[in-house]
């Protein structure tokens, strides 16, 4: 950070990540949030601006296959590595399971919280194929869902687990990366 007359700028500087199976360079700050790169530089809606506090879970996406709140990761912390959001999940025109299992179940009401839901339902079955009910419920817990379809939403993970093993598609962040 520099500073000009008593104003604080934030230096830019070329970050390089993965996107969805694609790489992009990003001009910005270090400590730009990896929220305002994927929605105004890629133009991906999956992720949303909730709380900006990461405490809603509405703006989730996988690093390296580990989901994060990308309103408080900042893009100089994760250079060089790989980020999957909503869009990324899908193989052409083929729906993710989890994706799919959402859809099944009507999962969705406003449809805000939805990516984040979509987000740690991939990460929790990547880490562990045959969840119990408290593993679902403690994998969700801290993303909100003001629309009351709590009931759906559990039940969409149980589906999507049922369609991994069925299929047994391979359980990764992105078919792209």
């Amino acid at each position: 950070m520099s500073r000009r007359k008593g104003v604080h700028t934030m230096s830019s500087r070329s970050i390089t990540l993965s996107v969805n199976g694609e790489c992009r360079s990003f001009e910005a700050s270090a400590e730009t949030p990896l929220l305002y790169a994927l929605r105004n530089d890629c133009g991906l809606n999956g992720p949303k601006f909730g709380c900006g506090l990461g405490e809603c879970g509405a703006c989730a996406v996988l690093v390296d296959g580990r989901a994060v709140r990308s309103c408080t990761v900042k893009l100089g912390a994760i250079a060089g590595r790989t980020v999957t959001t909503l869009e990324g999940l899908a193989s052409g025109t083929d729906l993710h399971p989890v994706q799919q299992a959402f859809i099944d179940m009507q999962a969705a009401q406003c449809g805000y919280c939805l990516n984040g839901m979509v987000i740690a339902t991939v990460a929790l079955l990547r880490h562990k194929a045959n969840p119990t009910e408290a593993d679902i419920r403690a994998a969700l817990r801290r993303h909100l869902c003001r629309c009351g379809t709590h009931l759906e939403i559990l039940a969409a993970v149980r589906r999507a687990r049922e369609l991994l093993a069925e299929t047994g598609h391979q359980q990764e962040a992105s078919s792209a990366s």
